[in-house]
């Protein structure tokens, strides 16, 4: 009998892949976050006029924190109430390691934004060089805020408008049986009262919570379009293109000053921070250009989006419905150390024997990400009597995984690419540190790569460590240069 594991939305809610396409929206997974994020340049550089509002809003909050905190003393009270926000987690989009649960904006993003309100964002909407005001620029100044805080406070300023997006489609595409009423918070700023307001909306439930879908053009991969990575891998073409004579000569000179040829990447980017702490002018030109060239980013948010969504949607759909649904693989048991032994010897004779090495692949090419086998791990845990932690961190690093049965039978599995160059290192000393902070001594080591060399890199270190015949370490050959469908791959 065929037997189908719901892990996208349109499974669980019984609706076609299509009918989510024609509306707009990411098929997002239920069991965990799919590393797609909302990027604010896109409600920005859109011909929509919905996401240009949305824009707007975002920053006619950050003038009014602005403008606020110039009136009245900006206590740890102030911070929580208008600075703080909880994650959205039920766009089951994002950064989490496991399920769809992250940490939100807490206080340390909320004394960034705070601190900068009259240095970074002291001219927001009167900017005298781009065109308009982005949020993004808070990233762009100083280490500590980064892609996950942007999308998460963009996410949260258009929350009102996501759970419309969804009540609309819940009520023209979805049995009521699996949606109903609730009541969020944090959905519409009021700014007479200066608080946030509520509301009840009809929306898709799943375990007694309620689910968010996001329109697919607003979603990228990777960073946003904006974000201080790019400018400082750019800073010296930006430099020579500063419009401004006299400040394009000083931030030369100070470069020249600086600089001898002979810098590390890590000692290069140094010097490019300090120059953006000397001359801040050079955010606002790095922001025109990303401006000026706003298509781009549309078209190449797109094409990650697509990528993710035959990647994580199509190709591990298939992969499970195929490979997985129809065995005993769900049923596995044991102690926690034979169960994982079994899932990942299963996931290695399909990638091997039954072509699942092509969920590595896109046009022939390997996508090497230790957190593709990983979520492939993830989805193997339907029906376990184990329960599985990711990324469990006891002061001396993080585990990809520790499956445990109470305290006394506790295993960990770590997921390593042959290509990584750390992983001697991590075979002779990481797993034993691992295993004595969580007080087992059950674990394995499972290594994947995608070509011979790579597979003769792995057997060298094992011979050279003297790990060769252990039981506990299993490679998984991903190559498709040696499988008979190579040739279709």
């Amino acid at each position: 009998m065929d037997t189908k594991i719901d892990i996208y939305f349109s499974g669980f809610f019984n609706v076609a892949p299509e009918t989510l396409e024609d509306y707009g929206a990411f098929n997002i997974s239920l069991i965990n976050d799919l590393p797609v994020f909302i990027d604010p340049f896109l409600l920005f550089n859109s011909e929509n006029p919905a996401y240009q509002k949305l824009h707007r809003d975002i920053i006619e909050y950050v003038i009014f924190l602005r403008d606020r905190s110039t009136r009245v003393n900006t206590n740890k009270g102030i911070l929580r109430a208008l600075y703080t926000f909880p994650e959205v987690k039920q766009n089951w989009l994002g950064f989490s390691q496991a399920g769809n649960s992250g940490s939100g904006l807490g206080f340390k993003f909320a004394r960034s934004l705070h601190d900068n309100l009259r240095s970074v964002f002291a001219n927001f909407g009167n900017e005298q060089i781009t065109n308009a005001s982005h949020i993004e620029k808070l990233c762009l100044v100083g280490d500590g805020v980064g892609r996950d805080n942007i999308s998460d406070f963009t996410t949260n300023l258009i929350k009102g408008f996501l759970l419309n997006y969804t009540q609309e489609f819940a009520m023209q595409c979805l049995d009521p049986s699996c949606c109903g009423k609730r009541y969020v918070t944090h959905t519409r700023f009021n700014y007479s009262t200066e608080t946030w307001m509520s509301g009840k909306y009809y929306l898709p439930i799943i375990n007694n919570d309620y689910v968010l879908l996001t329109p697919k053009d607003i979603l990228t991969k990777d960073d946003t379009w904006i974000n201080r990575s790019d400018m400082l891998d750019n800073l010296a073409e930006i430099a020579d293109a500063l419009p401004d004579s006299a400040l394009r000569a000083q931030v030369n000179d100070y470069l020249k000053s600086r600089l001898s040829g002979r810098e590390q990447r890590n000692e290069l980017l140094q010097v490019y921070s300090s120059v953006i702490q000397r001359f801040p002018e050079i955010v606002d030109h790095y922001i025109l250009g990303k401006e000026k060239r706003g298509n781009e980013a549309v078209d190449r948010s797109s094409t990650l989006v697509e990528k993710t969504q035959f990647l994580f949607i199509n190709q591990v759909q298939d992969f499970v419905n195929r490979y997985l649904a129809d065995t005993l693989f769900y049923k596995t048991s044991g102690n926690t150390l034979s169960e994982a032994r079994a899932r990942v010897e299963y996931l290695k004779h399909v990638i091997e024997n039954k072509d699942g090495y092509r969920f590595f692949y896109v046009d022939g090419k390997p996508i090497k990400r230790e957190q593709d086998i990983q979520l492939l791990f993830i989805l193997t845990w339907f029906g376990s009597p184990s329960d599985l932690n990711r990324e469990v961190n006891n002061g001396r690093g993080a585990v990809d995984f520790k499956i445990s049965r109470g305290n006394h039978d506790k295993s960990l599995v770590e997921f390593k690419l042959a290509s990584n160059s750390q992983l001697k290192r991590n075979l002779q000393n990481q797993v034993g540190v691992y295993e004595a902070a969580n007080q087992t001594k059950q674990s394995l080591k499972v290594i994947i790569y995608f070509s011979e060399a790579e597979q003769q890199r792995v057997i060298d270190i094992l011979k050279e460590i003297g790990q060769k015949d252990n039981k506990d370490i299993i490679l998984i050959d991903a190559r498709n240069d040696n499988k008979p469908s190579a040739s279709v791959t």
